[in-house]
């Protein structure tokens, strides 16, 4: 079993930015420690509870505290950006952290509409062409990252554009994606894949079996390669693991529930405040597809859903909160989270 983390930078109601900056290198930092494979780091914009806008800036960041863990993006959202600016982050990653960059890459916005445009800038054309646009996007910041560059056909003839000038790796690209579009364009390109299974739960099985059974090898990957991401919270008793996760759970009801958002409450917050029916039926929901509990049965649940979809690598999204009280620039429910894992499953 492999195990990796995947962060969205949550930043809590007694955190600054700064404050949940910190906390995210410490986590880094454990899971460098202990032995994890991956630590991604996501893309959203213009959420209260979420610090993850540039994935890139916050990867130059980790990768300068960090010595041996995989680093990468869970994901960067393409329609977002231009490819070539794209291309030249990770490229520079790579070379200032050879062999350990990951670029996962997804086709959503990750933010609302008002804030896609406002990402967009004056770029022409609409957000739905470049979603549209988006395998050919793909091929693009993938050639350019390469050594080889890639041929823009021009009038008077071809013009040669690379992200770095004298590449000596690349970045191991990942295509993620909740629907079966992602899956089917991972298998017909021959990329590794990852489907968000912490988002919904709702139709990994199909996507992963459908990505194994129309697999394409390429050059950047001979046989089918994916991992499962799942929400988790680890602590002494399960009475803890839950009160620690039922912060973030509440926060995903008000989502689903069109309710306004804030940061994620401190666990006395979360206990003490009033749900409607509806929202109570998504946090029980969410508690059951996630990975809850004392360390042993934690570790059993990350490998029996490791066993259900046939992965020998899972990414814990440690989504443990805090009490009142505890040192903003720290979390330690996340990072007891890695830490009770790691000794039960690596």
């Amino acid at each position: 079993m492999r195990l990796s983390v995947l962060d969205l930078v949550p930043v809590r109601s007694d955190q600054t930015s700064a404050h949940a900056l910190a906390a995210t290198v410490r986590l880094a930092q454990t899971a460098d420690r202990l032995g994890f494979t991956r630590y991604w780091v996501a893309e959203h914009h213009n959420m209260p509870s979420v610090g993850a806008t540039s994935p890139p800036v916050v990867l130059a960041y980790l990768a300068a505290q960090t010595a041996q863990v995989r680093l990468g993006s869970g994901g960067v959202m393409l329609p977002n950006h231009a490819p070539l600016a794209v291309a030249e982050q990770f490229a520079l990653l790579e070379a200032a952290a050879p062999g350990r960059i990951d670029l996962g890459i997804g086709r959503a916005p990750g933010s609302d509409p008002v804030t896609s445009v406002m990402l967009r800038g004056n770029r022409s054309g609409a957000p739905d062409e470049d979603v549209a646009n988006f395998p050919d996007y793909l091929d693009h910041v993938r050639a350019m990252m390469s050594s080889r560059g890639v041929q823009v056909q021009l009038r008077d003839g071809d013009y040669l554009l690379k992200a770095t000038p004298a590449a000596a790796g690349e970045p191991r690209l990942w295509l993620l994606g909740s629907s079966m579009y992602s899956a089917r364009l991972a298998a017909a390109k021959g990329l590794p894949y990852v489907f968000a299974h912490h988002f919904s739960g709702q139709g990994t099985q199909e996507a992963l079996a459908y990505y194994r059974a129309n697999f394409t090898p390429s050059e950047v990957c001979a046989a089918p390669t994916t991992f499962l991401t799942v929400n988790a919270a680890v602590a002494e008793t399960r009475a803890e693991a839950e009160a620690l996760m039922l912060p973030n759970l509440q926060m995903m009801a008000r989502l689903r529930t069109g309710r306004p958002l804030g940061p994620v409450d401190v666990v006395e917050d979360a206990l003490a405040a009033v749900v409607s029916d509806a929202e109570q039926r998504i946090i029980d929901s969410g508690l059951r597809r996630a990975v809850v509990g004392a360390p042993d049965e934690a570790a059993e649940q990350v490998q029996t859903l490791a066993d259900r979809f046939g992965v020998d690598e899972v990414m814990i999204n440690p989504v443990a909160s805090a009490r009142r009280g505890t040192d903003p620039a720290t979390a330690p429910g996340r990072e007891r989270t890695c830490e009770l894992l790691a000794k039960e499953l690596l």
